[in-house]
This record gives C-alpha cells, sequence and structure tokens, in this order.
C-alpha cells in the first residue's frame, strides 16, 4: 500500500539538498543583503509594496491571508511603511471593522522601482545563459511552482507523434518511474531500451505507431503499438507520468492504440504486463483485454508473476 504523502519521512539527503538549492538560490538572487536590489527595503516589506501594486486597495486580513505571514508581523511591518509615507491605511468602506491598506503616490513610485530593478537583474541573470540553458531553467522553476504551489492542474492534454528526443524520454522515464515506484532494477530499463530501438528500425514501419501525450508542451506519458505476428498486434511501454494521472490520459493512449490496430488490419491486439501493476491492469479491464496467461518469473530484482492480455478486433469487438 503506497505510503500518504503527511506520512512520509524525506530522505535526509534531499532535504540537504533542498537547503543546499535554498542557500545557493537566495545568494545568486541577492535577497541576503541589507536591502533588497540596493534599495531601502527588505525581502518581505518589498514583497507587500508589490502586492500593493497590483491593485487600489486590500483588506489588511486577506493581505496577511495572501502572504501567509504573522498578523503582528505584518502590522509592524506596515507601520514602517507608513512611517515612510509609502503606505496608508484606512477603514474599509463596507466594513467598519476592518482596516485596508494602499499605497501612496510615493509608495507606488517605490514599487514601480523596485519591479524595474527585479526585472532589470533577472533580465541580465538569463541573458548570461544560452538559449537551451534559459529553457531548462524557466521549465525547472515551472516544476517547482507544480509541485510546491497551489496552481490547478491544467485539464487538457494532447496526443502527438514522437519528436527527436521524445524516444530518450521514454527510455528514461520508464527507468525512473519503475525504480522509484516498484523497485525494479537498471535490467528493466535496458528492455525498454531494446524495445524502442526496434521500433525505431521500422521493420514494420507501416503497421506501428508510437504517441506521446504532451502537457503544457511537457511530455507525460507513451504507448506503443507495435506488430506482434502477421494478424496480432501488441501495445507496448504504456507509461504516464504521476503528475498527469486521473486525467485520462492513459485510457485515450490505449483507445489510440486499439485504433491505429484497427485500421492497419490486425484481427486481435496483445500485451504483456505483471500483476503488480495494478492501475495498468485496471485500464485494460475497461479497455475490453482479457487475461489469457500467468506465469511467474524472476526479473527486474524480483519475483514477478507475469500476465498476457488480450482482445480481439474484428468488426463489433
Amino acid at each position: 500500500m503506497p505510503v500518504a504523502a503527511h506520512d512520509r519521512v524525506a530522505a535526509p539527503d534531499r532535504v540537504a539538498a533542498v537547503r543546499a538549492f535554498n542557500r545557493f538560490y537566495t545568494g545568486r538572487i541577492g535577497v541576503l543583503g541589507e536591502g533588497l536590489l540596493r534599495t531601502p527595503h527588505s525581502l518581505t516589506e518589498a514583497r507587500v509594496l508589490y502586492e500593493l501594486g497590483q491593485r487600489d486597495a486590500i483588506d489588511v486580513a486577506d493581505l496577511r491571508r495572501e502572504l501567509a505571514i504573522d498578523g503582528g508581523y505584518l502590522s509592524r511591518l506596515l507601520t514602517r511603511l507608513e512611517d515612510q509615507e509609502l503606505v496608508a491605511r484606512e477603514r474599509s468602506p463596507t466594513d467598519a471593522r476592518r482596516r485596508r491598506v494602499r499605497l501612496t503616490d510615493a509608495g507606488a513610485a517605490a514599487s514601480a522601482e523596485l519591479d524595474r530593478r527585479s526585472a532589470s537583474e533577472i533580465g541580465a541573470l538569463l541573458a548570461g545563459l544560452g538559449e537551451e540553458d534559459e529553457h531548462r531553467l524557466v521549465a525547472a522553476m515551472d516544476v517547482i511552482h507544480d509541485v510546491l504551489g497551489d496552481r490547478p492542474r491544467p485539464a487538457g492534454f494532447v496526443l502527438r507523434a514522437p519528436r527527436p528526443g521524445d524516444y530518450g524520454w521514454i527510455v528514461h522515464r520508464h527507468g525512473v518511474r519503475y525504480a522509484e515506484e516498484h523497485g525494479w532494477d537498471e535490467s528493466f530499463e535496458a528492455l525498454v531500451a531494446r524495445i524502442v530501438a526496434d521500433y525505431v528500425d521500422g521493420a514494420y514501419a507501416r503497421r506501428e505507431a508510437a504517441w506521446i501525450a504532451e502537457v503544457d508542451g511537457e511530455p507525460v506519458g507513451c504507448v506503443l503499438c507495435v506488430a506482434k505476428t502477421d494478424t496480432v498486434a501488441q501495445l507496448r511501454l504504456l507509461l504516464v507520468e504521476p503528475r498527469a494521472r486521473g486525467r485520462g490520459v492513459g485510457t485515450r493512449l490505449v483507445d489510440e492504440c486499439l485504433r491505429f490496430a484497427r485500421r492497419a488490419g490486425y484481427e486481435e491486439i496483445a500485451l504483456w504486463t505483471n500483476d503488480v501493476l495494478h492501475d495498468a491492469r485496471r485500464l485494460y479491464e475497461r479497455a475490453g483485454f482479457e487475461l489469457v496467461e500467468s506465469s511467474p518469473h524472476h526479473s527486474f530484482g524480483h519475483d514477478l508473476v507475469g500476465q498476457t492480455w488480450s482482445r480481439r478486433l474484428g468488426p463489433g469487438a
């Protein structure tokens, strides 16, 4: 049974890695100095000025929730900014018990200057990178935002044919996912590499196909439909990344594989899996596959039970 996220204890080396990154990044973007971006404002003050610069006014309680900081600390910080004539607090026009805060003209100018300096420094940072490294950096930051933030996951995905680099991605992600989720060793990754290499060699190019599922321009899943015999196709290497599960990606990949196999003239489609892959087996059952054979084997560093599933592809099937 999977361990609930709140019951996990993070590995010490991963904790150390995150802490090391935090130390590196805060130093790299210059937030450790006495004033942020060579201004008299601390990082928190600058963030308050930024948030206030995005609107005309906001209830103090809403600002505290948005920034997730202590109410007493925020009150003292606003008092300092008020003393500098950068912000003004006033009663809410809709509820006299609530206080609102807004930027003064001087505060708006300070907020704009902080925004200009921040954009300039980040622009200089990115300008020192090559195009590929810039893309990698922004993509990695987007992953951090997705993992740690509360942004709603995008609902849409697309299926497309593989592009250069995607076949390596298929091998890599199978190796990573099955090692992390099932403890399988590198012999499984080697098997995937051989399957991919055989497909790319294209012995049956007109009767074989592959698909990549993509969300926001990044691969999140894959499947191959290959020739097993002249009349039997084989579904291989179905994978859906954890962040894309629960959106129907796996179902869509399997359905696309079935449609292609019918159009290519196959009479039957088969697949081989293992009994420990519960989610995949449920997906195959829903797609009309039936279990036809099971046999124990020792592979990928584990004792497993291999399963062959099949379904007919004729009219009405």
